[in-house]
C-alpha cells in the first residue's frame, strides 16, 4: 500500500497538504522546510519545481519559482537534495511541475529517479489525459507512482469521472478556473465541493486554490476530505526572514 492510499485510509477528514516551491526561499531550505512541516502536523508535502512559465500559478508562487531558479534550484539538483530525505520524512511528499522541463529531463529517467529518492506521487497540470493513457501513465505505474489530476468547477460531470478514473492517490479540486492565490467565493466553492460528493468518486478529495488561514481550511475540509495550501504559505516565507519559524508559526495557526 502506497503512502496516499495508506494516509487516507486512516484520516477522511481534516487533511492537510502544503505547497511550496523547491530552492525557495534559498537553494538548500527544501529539505529543512519539509522536516518542520512534518513536525509541526502536516500530512502531504506538495514540492514544487520551479519552471519559468507556471501556467497555473499566480504572481506569488510565479515570483517564488523566479527566485528558486535564480538561486540555482533544477530537477537534477532537487534529486540530489532529495536522495536520503527519507530517513527523516515519512508523510506522502508529491512533485508539483510542468511538462516541459520533465520532458527535457527526459520523462522516464525522472519518474525513475522519483520513485528511487522515495517520492509518491506526480502532478503535472498539463499533462492532457490522453497523453496519460497513451504511454506516460503506464511509465508512472512502472515506478509505483500516483498521479492526481485536476478538475475545475467547470469541468463536466463525465469527465471529472473519467479524470477520477485516471487518477491514484487523490483528486484535486481546483476551487475556481482562476490561477492561484486569488480570493474566492468560498459558498461557491462548497458547493462545487457537493456536487463532486455527489459523483460517488472513488478517490478522496483535496481542495486548493484560495484556502489560507484556519477559518477557510476547516470550512472546506468539512466537504472534503482536506485541502491544500500554497500561496498563503509562500507569502509568510517571503515576508519572514526565519524560514523554520515562519512554517512553524503558519501551520500551527491553521491546525492549534
Amino acid at each position: 500500500m502506497g503512502r496516499l492510499q495508506d494516509l487516507f485510509d486512516k484520516k477522511k477528514k481534516g487533511v492537510l497538504n502544503v505547497y511550496f516551491t523547491a530552492g525557495f526561499p534559498e537553494l538548500n531550505s527544501t529539505v529543512e522546510i519539509m522536516k518542520t512541516l512534518q513536525s509541526d502536523g502536516v500530512d502531504i508535502i506538495e514540492l514544487g519545481m520551479p519552471y519559468s512559465d507556471p501556467l497555473a500559478d499566480g504572481p506569488v508562487i510565479q515570483e517564488s519559482s523566479a527566485v528558486a531558479l535564480k538561486n540555482g534550484m533544477s530537477i537534477a539538483t532537487l534529486f540530489d537534495q532529495l536522495r536520503t530525505f527519507r530517513k527523516d520524512i515519512h508523510i506522502p511528499v508529491i512533485l508539483m511541475g510542468y511538462m516541459n522541463p520533465v520532458l527535457q529531463f527526459g520523462f522516464e529517467k525522472f519518474c525513475e529517479m522519483a520513485s528511487a529518492v522515495g517520492i509518491d506521487g506526480l502532478i503535472l497540470p498539463d499533462l492532457p489525459p490522453f497523453e496519460f493513457e497513451h504511454g506516460y501513465g503506464d511509465i508512472m505505474k512502472k515506478y509505483g507512482l500516483d498521479f492526481i489530476f485536476l478538475v475545475t468547477p467547470e469541468t463536466s460531470a463525465e469527465r471529472v469521472k473519467k479524470l477520477d478514473q485516471l487518477s491514484t492517490g487523490f483528486l484535486y479540486a481546483v476551487s475556481s478556473s482562476s490561477t492561484t492565490g486569488k480570493e474566492k467565493n468560498m459558498d461557491a466553492v462548497v458547493s462545487y465541493v457537493d456536487r463532486l460528493n455527489g459523483y460517488q468518486l472513488r478517490n478522496p478529495i483535496l481542495v486548493g486554490f484560495g484556502i489560507k488561514d484556519k477559518v477557510s481550511f476547516e470550512l472546506l475540509s468539512g466537504h472534503a476530505n482536506g485541502g491544500i495550501i500554497g500561496t498563503a504559505f509562500i507569502n509568510r516565507l517571503q515576508t519572514e526572514k526565519d524560514y523554520i519559524s515562519a512554517t512553524t508559526t503558519f501551520i500551527r495557526s491553521i491546525l492549534q
